[in-house]
């Protein structure tokens, strides 16, 4: 499935989502990951992130999508971070 993630953490974690969150989706932009993972990855990886984030402060936004079919990516301006997986 493909993830996209999007987070709002107090900035002394932010170094550790990112890190958390780069085992299993490539970094986009400023706080956006995304990538193809399977069901048990992205459960582990929810996981990972509910022991580093505050749930009475930070925010993780997860978008998922059974197939990217229908989708389409457009960028406007510089284009960030690593490898995508989105088609």
């Amino acid at each position: 499935m493909l993830v996209i993630m999007v987070y709002d953490v107090e900035v002394k974690r932010v170094a550790k989502v990112l890190k958390t969150a780069r085992k299993y989706l490539y970094w986009v932009q400023n706080s956006v990951l995304e990538g193809n993972i399977n069901e048990s990855s992205y459960q582990r990886l929810k996981m990972e992130l509910e022991r580093i984030i505050d749930v009475e402060y930070d925010s993780v936004i997860f978008y998922t999508f059974r197939t990217t079919k229908y989708s389409q990516r457009e960028i406007m301006g510089v284009e960030k971070g690593g490898e995508s997986q989105f088609l």
